[in-house]
């Protein structure tokens, strides 16, 4: 049985489940208190692999208009994509690309620590250079608080 009982563990459980077990598993940390978006995002681009989860987090409401809330999410962004790089992540200039699962998660850092809020961004899925085949799995996390 999988326990949802800290931010960043709940998120690269979502990122990394596949299937109808990913509707399962968001629903199971909501149950919990969390507030969830996932999402899929291809590219080459760096660029566009912020504003997609970007977008998703502002969609489901996960961020609003203050310069720190969108702030907190953008550094979760990129200490996630940090973890999938191996360090600062380079794609489209050294021919690399990525296809990621992503979910961003916001609540309190632990169950037992419910006063504070966080929001966490997970990535999961394959880098490596453009040719199928040529590719590994990689996984992100990043946890900023709000």
């Amino acid at each position: 049985m999988l326990h949802f009982s800290s931010l960043g563990k709940t998120a690269l459980l979502i990122a990394m489940a596949e299937g109808s077990e990913t509707d399962d598993y968001v629903s199971r940390a909501r149950l919990k208190g969390f507030e969830v978006v996932t999402g899929k995002v291809g590219s080459m681009d760096v660029q566009k692999i912020i504003a997609a989860v970007e977008t998703a987090a502002k969609r489901a409401g996960l961020t609003d208009e203050s310069y720190r809330s969108q702030h907190a999410l953008y550094h979760a962004i990129l200490d996630a994509l940090q973890g999938l790089g191996r360090g600062p992540l380079q794609l489209g200039n050294i021919l690399r690309t990525v296809g990621l699962r992503f979910a961003v998660v916001k609540g309190p850092r632990t169950l037992e620590d419910s006063d504070d809020l966080w929001i966490a961004v997970s990535m999961y899925g394959m880098i490596g250079a453009p040719i199928k085949g040529h590719e590994h799995e990689v996984c992100g996390l990043g946890i900023n608080h709000l």
